[in-house]
């Protein structure tokens, strides 16, 4: 079973702004609490015992709501980044924490019912590198990321239906260690492409509720949402 799990938050949220002037995008609130308060709380119930979080803009917000973890019964600690090192970057740099053994790999701003437990208990074959999940191409993002075939390897295939993403994966760190043009600074996509090509990533298609709070519009959508399910005035 996995035992650890690293949160992406370091983003600047440009797309978020004003609201994230003064607030790092997991921060943000959606049915009373904060996106990142989501993901400890389901990484806590799944039996994630230490947790990653990158930190760069407005990092100082985490830090103070998360702390060292134990009031999630969690142990969180922090990869420091100069400035935003995009999502593989991030991997590379927090590899002295994260360590030799696949860890679930989580979007800070993302939102969804995907039980996470799922993920801690995937086990990553000898010839797999990665196993993500992905979701039905919402509207803002037609036209998909990946596409897994019938027994769940991601292929690049113009036949195969494509999927979006949904930014909860387990990803083994020789994904980010072997690939040959990692950089300080660069995109999971270009390492996962690699992998694909190789044919060392699977998937999973979730079908439940996810929201990608991508933007203001997208944020007041899903509060409403969580709201009403809670039986709140929003």
């Amino acid at each position: 079973m996995i035992r650890k799990a690293m949160i992406l938050a370091a983003g600047l949220g440009q797309r978020m702004r004003p609201l994230t002037d003064t607030l790092p995008k997991p921060m943000l609130q959606v049915g009373g609490k904060p996106l990142l308060q989501y993901h400890l709380e389901a990484l806590a119930s799944a039996g994630i015992q230490e947790v990653i979080i990158n930190l760069a803009y407005l990092g100082e917000k985490i830090r103070e709501f998360a702390g060292n973890g134990e009031r999630f019964s969690l142990t969180i600690r922090y990869s420091e980044e100069p400035e935003p090192l995009e999502t593989a970057g991030a991997l590379l740099h927090a590899l002295p924490l994260l360590g030799d053994e696949p860890f679930i790999l989580v979007n800070g701003d993302v939102w969804t019912d995907y039980p996470l437990i799922a993920l801690a208990n995937h086990l990553l074959k000898v010839d797999e590198d990665a196993h993500l999940v992905l979701v039905p191409n919402p509207e803002f993002h037609p036209n998909g990321d990946f596409s897994p075939n019938a027994v769940g390897q991601l292929e690049d295939n113009p036949q195969l239906e494509k999927f979006t993403f949904a930014g909860l994966s387990v990803i083994h760190p020789r994904l980010i260690t072997t690939y040959p043009q990692k950089r300080r600074k660069f995109p999971l996509v270009d390492a996962l492409r690699y992998g694909i090509a190789k044919q060392r990533i699977s998937a999973e298609v979730h079908r439940g509720a996810w929201s990608d709070v991508g933007t203001p519009e997208r944020l007041v959508e899903l509060d409403s949402q969580l709201n009403s399910h809670l039986g709140r005035s929003t």
